[in-house]
């Protein structure tokens, strides 16, 4: 029902900052939750942070938050996360995700998924 396709990872030094953008395809994107998750070698996906249709509710994970912001805009069918003051802990690659219900902190709770974007981040 919907493509995402995730772009703006890189190499960052410890301290610095990077916005990651997620483009939806699709007619209906503003139906859809959105969330982003990461995954490091070796380790489990994890939740980072999700934003409710409208944009108006958010929810981060407590290791990223004041230092990470979910946003979207509807009209671009697109959802952004500004990673600033990045740690190296930060490395991993990212993934957005749309679900069609709402609140979920679980990789279980989404149904469409990008093929993520890698993060690097060096001390």
């Amino acid at each position: 029902q919907v493509q995402l396709v995730e772009s703006g990872g890189g190499l960052v030094q410890a301290g610095g900052s990077l916005r990651l953008s997620c483009a939806a395809s699709g007619r209906t994107f503003s139906s859809y939750a959105m969330g982003w998750f990461r995954q490091a070698p070796g380790k489990e996906r994890e939740f980072v942070a999700r934003i409710s249709r409208s944009g108006g509710s958010t929810y981060y994970a407590d290791s990223v938050k004041g230092r990470f912001t979910i946003s979207r805009d509807n009209a671009k069918n697109t959802v952004y996360l500004q990673m600033n003051s990045l740690k190296p802990e930060d490395t991993a690659v990212y993934y957005c995700a749309a679900t069609n219900g709402g609140g979920y902190t679980s990789t279980t709770g989404y149904d469409h998924w990008g093929q993520g974007t890698q993060v690097t981040v060096s001390s």
